[in-house]
């Protein structure tokens, strides 16, 4: 414990060092974030907003989206101040905050995301009784375990990595204070908490997987059997768009957070990680639901009422 407080703040090294990208990569930054805050919150105005979108599906899309949001905006914000004003220091409270409240989002996320799947799994192969299973009572509880359970596990993750001691280097070579990158900084044996970490980040995954991938058999098993040429291709192309979304976050954090520090390269997770931090949070309003039609009527609707 003494040693560990010899720590104040870390260094992050951030994406680079090139004065001829930082101006670049600022700016697609900035777009890319403002594209996720005028999205995602666009997405909640609209679901609070019209009535005919105040089903399970767009309570799980609202929250889907806050959580976007909010996860993207942990990393982001600092991520540009770093690129535009040189901010390099952080201090050793705030790198922790950061890696909570990243990594609970992420984890809100992960179970949204299954949430989402049994949602869809109980409109399209037990339509008869969707209205009786997915009741508002129901939901609340299933988004609030969602919140429950990311903000137990981001405890969890947060205090065995600042757990360790760090008495020698405090250079983060990433652009945020992600756990494998704070990890590698502790001068204390960290094998058994780094097991403990892949144990329990897989029991999360797996889980949110199981559900996803057992909802969607069941889902194209019951595809399968209707006669309408018209519903086989509307059913497929929602699970198109959800399986898309659901690889890169799924693809993105195992290859992360599954494998022990040791097989990182520091360079080859930056790149990885302005997927999983910016690319997707944005992606998400899109991927969802702009394509929808009830999502586009609902948006004419609002919008020629303002006019």
């Amino acid at each position: 414990m003494e040693n560990r407080t010899e720590v104040t703040h870390f260094i992050l090294l951030g994406l680079t060092k090139d004065p001829g990208l930082q101006l670049p990569l600022f700016v697609t930054f900035l777009l890319i974030y403002t594209i996720t805050l005028v999205g995602n919150l666009g997405m909640i105005l609209l679901i609070l907003l019209d009535s005919r979108l105040h089903t399970p599906m767009y309570f799980f899309l609202g929250n889907l989206s806050l959580a976007d949001i909010c996860y993207s905006s942990a990393v982001t914000p600092r991520v540009m101040a770093e690129l535009l004003l040189g901010i390099e220091v952080i201090s050793y409270n705030a790198c922790a905050a950061q890696l909570f409240f990243f990594t609970a989002f992420a984890t809100v996320e992960n179970y949204l995301l299954s949430s989402m799947a049994y949602d869809r799994y109980a409109a399209v192969c037990k339509p008869l009784h969707y209205t009786t299973t997915m009741t508002t009572r129901v939901c609340a509880c299933i988004v609030t375990g969602c919140y429950v359970c990311g903000f137990l596990s981001a405890s969890f993750y947060t205090g065995d990595t600042f757990s360790l001691t760090f008495c020698k280097s405090n250079v983060v070579h990433h652009f945020f204070c992600d756990i494998p990158a704070v990890m590698a900084l502790s001068c204390s044996d960290r094998r058994v908490k780094e097991l403990v970490l892949i144990y329990v980040a897989s029991f999360v995954i797996l889980v949110a997987l199981s559900v996803i991938l057992i909802s969607y058999i069941l889902i194209f098993i019951t595809i399968l059997k209707m006669r309408s040429g018209a519903g086989h291709r509307k059913a497929m192309s929602t699970c198109a768009s959800h399986f898309t979304a659901v690889s890169i976050f799924y693809g993105t954090t195992i290859f992360m957070y599954l494998q022990p520090s040791s097989s990182h390269s520091m360079d080859t997770d930056k790149i990885v990680s302005v997927f999983y931090t910016m690319v997707i949070p944005m992606l998400n309003p899109m991927v969802y639901s702009l394509r929808n039609k009830e999502v586009k009527s609902a948006f004419s609707k609002i919008f020629l009422k303002a006019k």
